[in-house]
């Protein structure tokens, strides 16, 4: 069956802000963010993609826009089911006042039991992730041949939750994936299950060097929801 390529958004405005964004309009790319994506044409050249699909949110698009300008004719389109967990009444609120809160501590340990207030549960955010990448993958596949290669670009807990399933975890043990922004996992799905690929390949090793003053990365602390900001 088809390859799919998950995409995170490269650093946005808010992730530099320590805002959790969800689906708050008019969140973009950072200077660093398109420099991300400006990368990511050559990232994938040689990498023919059979169709490309993007969250709706700015900052997705936003980061495939120079994949597109490199391969003219290439037509993205939207699909809301990858879009954003709906975090509710948490978008736009600082993550820092947020760990605070005793829903954290339920997302952090039982991501399966949280719902957010005014929002959605995590468990439905993945459940939708789910159906639209498997019916994608369905489509691709019955268009394109069982070897094509498919693009989505999406969120850092939504890529996570996928992983998740790809992998027959638990949603309660996805804390423990990390995916930086603009970074490129892969998941090649056959009759009988799924592979992963790749898992958060940023093609720069540099985040993994310790770094003075700062803690161990996302080894040495809660996953950060919403996906965070990625190495300095």
């Amino acid at each position: 069956m088809a390859t799919l390529i998950l995409v995170r958004h490269g650093r946005s405005t808010a992730n530099t802000a320590g805002l959790l964004a969800g689906w708050t309009p008019g969140v973009a790319l950072d200077e660093r963010g398109a420099a991300q994506a400006a990368a990511l044409p050559g990232r994938l050249a040689g990498v023919p993609l059979a169709a490309v699909v993007s969250s709706p949110l700015q900052r997705c698009l936003e980061t495939l826009q120079p994949l597109l300008d490199a391969r003219p004719g290439t037509e993205v389109r939207t699909d809301d089911r990858i879009g954003e967990c709906h975090y509710g009444d948490w978008s736009g609120r600082k993550l820092a006042e947020l760990a605070d809160e005793p829903l954290m501590t339920v997302v952090q340990q039982h991501p399966s039991a949280a719902a957010f207030p005014g929002g959605e549960s995590m468990r439905a955010m993945q459940a939708r992730a789910v159906e639209a990448v498997r019916e994608w993958n369905a489509r691709v596949e019955e268009e394109h041949g069982e070897d094509a290669v498919f693009l989505m670009c999406s969120h850092g807990d939504i890529i996570k939750a996928l992983v998740a399933d790809a992998l027959g975890m638990h949603l309660d043990l996805f804390q423990r994936i990390h995916v930086d922004p603009c970074s490129v996992t892969a998941v090649r799905y056959t009759r009988l299950r799924p592979f992963v690929l790749r898992l958060g390949d940023t093609g720069d090793l540099g985040a993994l060097a310790p770094r003075a003053g700062q803690d161990a990365g996302p080894a040495a602390g809660p996953g950060t929801v919403g996906g965070g900001a990625g190495a300095t």
